[in-house]
């Protein structure tokens, strides 16, 4: 079933936990992701990134996710990733989608109230809700440490005034992660100071982008003090390859199942370091 994000966010401030938000870029990666939130009994937040458009094409992509999602026994948010075309966002939340990010981070604090705003005004209006990024993540490849990465930190100054001249529904937050896989496989130095500083500012559930190898400890602290949200991509895509360079596949359907079991396996790690469970208790 297709729900908006804002009721799981909720109950996730509530009870001090994290939901997975599961990138996927064909069917396979969407049937996987959804298996295994039906399998737990818990709440998905399925995601299509407009740069993967590369890999599927756009009007693909949202079939895809919204024929996986309508179908799920369990609640999923059915969220399009890192837009950054007006005209494409649009089109997700004509489509179906109940939720949409507009990426806008990388343009003056201005610029990104503007663009986030004319978001905003046309999905609320649909009843679609809306995450923005104020600060901006950068790419793992060109992390290093704390001091040297293309990260601009978020202050909660700026998350306080951002939310209020746009009326987003989520934010995402910059406070060490990256995308993609880290530099000498480095593990983020998270601010959680800042974390919490946001959090305590601001109600607006908050999202991680950049959960990739963040590392176990720093995913649990980040899921219980403030942060609602973990989007993954990369951490998926590598254990769908480990896991058929592991596995003797004979043929090519023995690799499919190999590749979604590495990914299936990844997700309820995810799962697991979110504490996703209390959503339950």
């Amino acid at each position: 079933m297709i729900v908006t994000s804002k009721e799981l966010y909720k109950i996730a401030q509530e009870k001090n936990f994290a939901i997975p938000a599961a990138n996927y870029i064909d069917a396979l990666s969407a049937e996987a992701h959804i298996e295994v939130a039906e399998k737990l009994n818990l709440p998905l937040i399925l995601e299509f990134a407009e740069a993967h458009e590369t890999l599927l094409p756009f009007e693909d992509g949202l079939e895809i996710g919204k024929y996986y999602a309508e179908k799920a026994k369990v609640p999923v948010v059915l969220h399009l990733d890192h837009g950054t075309t007006k005209e494409k966002i649009f089109q997700a939340i004509d489509f179906g989608f109940r939720s949409v990010m507009i990426d806008a981070s990388s343009y003056s604090f201005e610029e990104n109230v503007k663009r986030t705003k004319e978001i905003v005004d046309y999905a609320h209006l649909r009843g679609v809700v809306v995450e923005a990024e104020i600060g901006h993540v950068g790419e793992g490849e060109e992390y290093d440490d704390q001091e040297i990465n293309n990260n601009i930190y978020t202050t909660a100054a700026e998350a306080k005034a951002f939310v209020e001249a746009t009326g987003v529904d989520s934010l995402a937050i910059s406070i060490g992660t990256a995308h993609g896989s880290y530099k000498a496989e480095k593990t983020p130095v998270i601010d959680f100071d800042r974390l919490k500083e946001i959090a305590a500012t601001i109600d607006t559930p908050l999202v991680l982008h950049g959960g990739s190898s963040s590392g176990d400890e720093n995913l649990n602290k980040c899921a219980t003090n403030g942060i609602s949200k973990v989007n993954i991509y990369t951490d998926l895509c590598v254990a769908a390859y480990n896991k058929a360079q592991e596995t003797d596949c004979k043929n090519y359907h023995e690799m499919k199942a190999a590749m979604k079991a590495g990914m299936q396996e990844c997700l309820e790690h995810y799962y697991e370091g979110c504490e996703t469970k209390k959503f339950n208790d």
